[in-house]
């Protein structure tokens, strides 16, 4: 089954990544390695969710996040390269939490992004993670993740 087949199966829908909002670039890959920085929790180009994990909002709501995170990293890898069929591994995640004081579940809510990678790339999608909290985020988003891959 290709990756596009399992987005559809899921029902992933894989948006257009609107402009950056400052003096970079969504995707660099050099050699075989990618790297797409940090996506926030965009839907049609506006934040989905603001504020703080364990106050403004729950853990599911973060968990939404950062699957949205993840799905909009998969949109800027396609639009750089054209396909997601030339990834052969998901290597690293880096995962930002804007937290409330005394929220610890940053690690659950990364769980979120590294379990949608596996179903989409199974075993390419495991990968090594961190998992960090924050005391702000760009738009007050409640979550911003990066990721490194490799490619064929």
């Amino acid at each position: 089954m290709t990756i596009q087949e399992k987005l559809d199966k899921l029902g992933i829908c894989l948006p257009t990544i609107p402009t950056t909002m400052g003096a970079y670039v969504p995707v660099v890959s050099t050699g075989n390695l990618l790297f797409v920085s940090g996506q926030l929790p965009l839907c049609d180009g506006q934040i989905s969710a603001t504020g703080k994990a364990g106050s403004q909002l729950g853990l599911e709501q973060a968990q939404q996040a950062a699957r949205l995170c993840i799905i909009n990293a998969l949109g800027a890898i396609q639009a750089h390269l054209g396909t997601l069929e030339q990834l052969t591994r998901i290597i690293r995640l880096e995962v930002f939490v804007n937290i409330a004081p005394g929220f610890t579940d940053q690690a659950k809510v990364a769980n979120a992004a590294s379990e949608l990678l596996h179903e989409i790339f199974g075993p390419a999608g495991q990968h090594a993670r961190l998992a960090v909290g924050v005391a702000e985020l760009p738009l007050n988003s409640p979550v911003e993740i990066a990721l490194i891959a490799t490619l064929k």
